[in-house]
Order: structure tokens, then sequence, then C-alpha cells
């Protein structure tokens, strides 16, 4: 793009690093056609195709492992408002807020961080003060990692942005990686940001590092890291204090580090208990639920790992997902048919139709549950000698674990038809559907649901026990919206830490 001399950060700034941002407090001028920023506007020129890079594509090379924890900030005075927020410096944490950031700092005690970085906005880094709070290390704020930019927008309660805007306000809800408002295309522009935090972040010596931030620049950064374009904008949730956490491994050639998702949005609250979706209502939500960890194949006297029933801790992860699952009524269970699934997925169904049952004389409600073949897995996989990435990685040598991963992968494009069947595109009706079975073949419906290549199943992590959370604003037919990915906080002193490795800890 060519550079605006009477737009002050073209001088010294090249194109795509033009970082102009409203004035803090509200609303900025609307920029008039003489003063537009041309150079900020060629933003919109980056790449817009939907169509996923490889993860970690556009990061720099590492010299060494490295994990990075995002949180949002806590529930601010415009979200309790319903106020347009965007980079705006106007609002503060409400005491909701600061119990959340509590909430967050008690999560995160016992992990060792070596720095944390931080937006500069008042919510964002008060935030980062109640989690930091008794860490020797200075905060590193970063402009950068400030909000999305709304312009015009900024300050405005969401009814007067509907009611002045009117088509412009429509396309911001329904097409956000298009929208464009005074001259910019605030999506592609936070894009473009996030990558540039990505070279700071990762440049940091530490190997363990905190970022708090916002809403739509942590599912900036979430997508970048893993090479999803601005369509992916809305995709990937991230509530008030959610958490989550991002693998980065360096390669041994030099190239850029391979990327896992450990998890996605583990919040404060209850993943299920809310039924709006990004600030959309929904009615229609699937749930991936892992079974619970099951006896090694050297105490097993049947043949297969298939029959392996759950061992106490299991158990015990399987009662703790249903006790979670109280909050909603499921309609429906399909459950792989190998033991582990079955027994996982009949402790889901027998609490919920004893939920309502407070006498005696009461008549339990009916939940289905029934089989599905497709969401079988091969004993390889539950045999756990080989990562799902040194798998995926060994593609091109046509190992026999990496054909065993093809057949799992074509089963699931099935699996996940079926899941979308049942929810069934009915708008009246509120439909809540479970799928229960092994992490290998719920990290190939994630993927089914975000439309991503067979190369993506190691950029997800799943554990034992853990669920995800998938809702559908616009029905089975629209596209889901991961809520969270590996949620592990219901199983309590029994689940994994939530920033540990997870490498040592499959024993009970």
């Amino acid at each position: 793009g060519s550079k605006n001399p009477d737009h002050p950060c073209c001088s010294s700034l090249p194109p795509r690093r033009c970082r102009r941002r409203p004035p803090a407090g509200g609303a900025p001028r609307p920029a008039s056609a003489s003063s537009t920023c041309v150079s900020c506007s060629s933003v919109g020129e980056l790449e817009t195709s939907a169509s996923p890079r490889r993860a970690g594509a556009s990061l720099p090379p590492l010299g060494q492992a490295k994990r990075v924890v995002l949180v949002r900030h806590g529930q601010s005075t415009w979200n309790a408002e319903g106020r347009i927020q965007g980079s705006s410096d106007a609002s503060v944490l409400t005491p909701k807020g600061e119990a959340q950031a509590e909430t967050s700092r008690q999560m995160l005690l016992s992990d060792s961080f070596d720095a944390c970085f931080t937006s500069p906005l008042a919510r964002s880094r008060r935030t980062a003060e109640i989690i930091w709070e008794g860490r020797d290390d200075a905060l590193i704020p970063d402009s950068d990692l400030r909000e999305i930019d709304l312009y015009s927008f900024q300050g405005l309660l969401k009814h007067e942005g509907k009611e002045r805007y009117g088509v412009l306000y429509r396309q911001w809800l329904k097409n956000a990686a298009n929208f464009s408002i005074d001259g910019h295309y605030p999506v592609r522009e936070l894009w473009d940001r996030a990558r540039s935090c990505w070279e700071r972040i990762l440049a940091h010596q530490g190997k363990s590092v905190l970022v708090v931030a916002h809403n739509a620049v942590n599912q900036a950064l979430v997508a970048t890291s893993l090479g999803l374009s601005v369509e992916y904008f809305r995709i990937l949730l991230q509530s008030n204090c959610g958490v989550s956490v991002l693998d980065f491994t360096p390669q041994a050639c030099g190239g850029h580090p391979t990327v896992c998702l450990n998890r996605l949005n583990q919040t404060p609250n209850s993943p299920v208990a809310s039924g709006s979706s990004g600030g959309r209502k929904t009615s229609k939500r699937i749930i991936l639920a892992c079974q619970g960890t099951t006896q090694s194949s050297s105490e097993l006297s049947l043949g297969g790992m298939g029959y392996a029933p759950l061992n106490m801790l299991g158990t015990i992860q399987s009662q703790k997902t249903a006790e979670l699952l109280l909050d909603l009524k499921v309609n429906s269970i399909l459950c792989s048919p190998q033991v582990a699934a079955v027994d996982t997925a009949t402790a889901i169904c027998e609490v919920q139709e004893a939920a309502d049952c407070l006498g005696a004389d009461c008549v339990p409600r009916y939940v289905e549950m029934k089989n599905l073949m497709e969401l079988e897995i091969d004993d390889a996989f539950q045999a756990k000698q080989k990562s799902l990435g040194e798998i995926v990685q060994s593609g091109w040598l046509g190992s026999m674990e990496y054909k065993l991963l093809e057949r799992l992968w074509a089963q699931s494009k099935d699996a996940w038809q079926a899941l979308l069947n049942e929810l069934r595109d009915d708008a009246a009706s509120d439909r809540v559907v479970v799928a229960v079975g092994h992490p290998a073949i719920h990290l190939t419906l994630i993927c089914r649901c975000l439309d991503l290549p067979i190369e993506y199943m190691s950029s997800f992590h799943l554990d034992d026990g853990s669920i995800s959370v998938i809702d559908f604003p616009d029905g089975p037919k629209g596209r889901g919206v991961i809520r969270c990915t590996n949620y592990t906080a219901h199983l309590g002193r029994w689940s994994i830490p939530i920033t540990r490795p997870t490498e040592n800890d499959e024993e009970f």
C-alpha cells in the first residue's frame, strides 16, 4: 500500500506496520476522505482465504520448546452494560471481573512463568496485575495486544450500533472478516497485529509465558498460531478470564515450530451453563466427552485394548463428567461400542435420567443412548505407543500407524454427520447431544467441525475425562463454534493442572 504523508504513523513505519488507533476513552472521529490512512486500509488486501495454512507456518523458528498461556480480562463495566469496547480504554473491571481474575490467579498459582505480556488497556492490565501478584518480574505491556480497533462503533450500546449503522452493523455480526468501517478492515488489521505479537512473545527467552489481553486479540493469537485465516474469527471462543494454552515445539531442521492447542477457553465458571455462544443465542450443542482412563494392557485377561474397562480414576472421571452435565438436559448420547466409552456414557445417562427425580413418585426422564460404530478406534491408538504428532509426521513413510489413522479419519466423516443429524434442524427446540469416545476420535471431530485436514489432528490435545463443547448458533447446517476444548476443571483434585505437561501424568 502507498503511504499517506498526512498520517503520522505512515512517516516512519512500513505500510503493514501502521498502528493508527482511536483516541482512548471513546469512539474516534470518523475519518474523512482526505484523511483516510491508505496504508492502514491496505491491510484489507491481506490473505482472506478460509483455507488453513500449516500450523505454525507464519511463526519464527524457535531454539527451545515454549508454552504460552493466554488469558482474557475479567468482566468490565462495558461488558456489563452491553457496550462495544474495541480498543477504547474507558471501561474498568467490575467487582465480578476482579473476582474472576482472582479465580484465574488461583488456577495459575503453582505455575512458574518467566514473563507476562499484557495489553496496556486498563481492564486487561488490572487482570494481569491480579494474576501476577507476588511474582518478581515486571509486566511487559505491548500495544499490539490491545483489543480490536472498531473506530466509530466504539462506545455505542449494541442496540445503538444496530439503529445507527443498520446494514454495516449486520455485516459486523454476520461477515466480520470482510467488515469495513472508516476505511479500515478491523479483523484483518487484528490478524496482522497478532502475527506481529508472536514475533515478540516467541522471541522472549523464557520457556513459559503468560499473556493477558482481550477476547478478539486472543482469538487472533490462537488462530494465527494455527495458520487459520480471518474467516475463523468468532469460531474459537474466549470468555472473561478464560485460559487457553499453546505449546510450541522447535523443528530439528530449524524451520517453523509445530503448534498444539493444549486447551481452549478454560473458564472460571461452568463451560456448559450458558445458553449463548459469543453473545449469540444458541439452542443446539454437541459435547465431546472423552472416556475415562482404562486399565493398562498388562492388567487385561481379555485380548484387545477395546475390552479394557475403566480403572478407579476412570470411574471417578465419568462420574465427575456426569455431574458437570447436570447443568444441561441431554437429549441423546452416542458412544463408541468399546467398553470404557459405554461405561462412561452409562454413567452420564443414569445421572441425567435421575436428575429430575426428587421424590419416590417421580418418573425419570428418558435419555436416548446408542452405540455408534463410527466412534470406534483401533487398539493401536489406545496403547499410546506413539503420539498422534509422530504418526501424522510419519505419514509420508506410509507407516502402518498412519494407515490406521487414515481409516479413523475416513470414518470420522460419517461420525460427524451422525452427530449433526442428532441435533435435528428444528429451530424451535433445544437439543444437546453428547458423544462419548476415545480422545483420538474426538480430535478428528474437532477437525471436521473446523473444516481442517487430517494433518491438524496433532494441533489439538485432549485428555482422558475431558470435555469439549461445540455450539451451533445457526443450527446444525451452520458453522460450529468451539466454546472450549480439553476442559478438565470439573475433575477437581483428579484433574491435570491447567498448564502442566501431560506426558508423565498417565498413571493414576
